[in-house]
């Protein structure tokens, strides 16, 4: 079974945009070289906060792991649910495909 990536509000790294570098009036190559490092750490910020609001993986509701060790927030994808209304707790034995998230306790539709 695959690990789910925990996403919560509080988990997220903030991305601050860059302070750039002041051009030269004339051409120097350490000005291009400061350029492309300050971007190249910035864009890998901006993966990295990608990177959190990914789901993780997809589960039949059997394999989900336990809610309460998964943590209240956490989020989760399943393709086996015989209920879909949003807040009820998922089931399995269905068809549906849906969000789910953790309460704590159990894995809700959401």
């Amino acid at each position: 079974m695959t690990n789910i990536v925990l996403v919560t509000a509080t988990s997220l790294t903030l991305v601050k945009a860059p302070a750039l570098p002041l051009a030269p009036v004339e051409y120097q190559q350490k000005y291009a070289d400061d350029l492309n490092n300050v971007l190249r750490l910035y864009f890998n910020q901006i993966d990295t906060l990608i990177g959190q609001l990914t789901l993780g993986s997809v589960y039949a509701v059997a394999d989900l792991p336990d809610a309460a060790n998964a943590g209240v927030g956490a989020r989760a994808f399943v393709t086996d649910s015989s209920v879909t209304t949003f807040g009820t707790t998922v089931a399995s034995g269905g068809s549906s495909k849906v969000p789910v998230y953790s309460d704590g306790t159990n894995w809700k539709v959401g």
